[in-house]
C-alpha cells in the first residue's frame, strides 16, 4: 500500500506520528515527513488507524 497526505491540508499535528512513529514524523520544522511511502502489511494497521485519527484527514492509503 502506499501512503498519501495532503500537504496542503496537513496541520502537522503529530497525530500520526504518535500511532505510526515507524511511518511519520513531524521534525523540529514543524513539518510531517513521510518516512515510508509503500508501507507492508505489518504496518497497514497503524498507518489505516492513522488516517482515521488525523483530525484533517490528510492521509489516505492506496494499493
Amino acid at each position: 500500500m502506499k501512503v498519501i497526505v495532503d500537504f496542503d491540508v496537513c496541520e502537522s499535528n503529530a497525530v500520526c506520528m504518535q500511532v505510526a512513529p515507524d511511518v511519520f514524523e513531524v521534525r523540529d520544522d514543524d513539518f510531517l515527513y513521510v518516512l515510508v511511502d509503500e508501507i507492508g502489511p505489518d504496518e497497514e494497521s497503524a498507518v489505516s488507524e492513522a488516517a482515521r485519527r488525523c483530525p484533517r484527514q490528510a492521509i489516505t492509503l492506496r494499493t
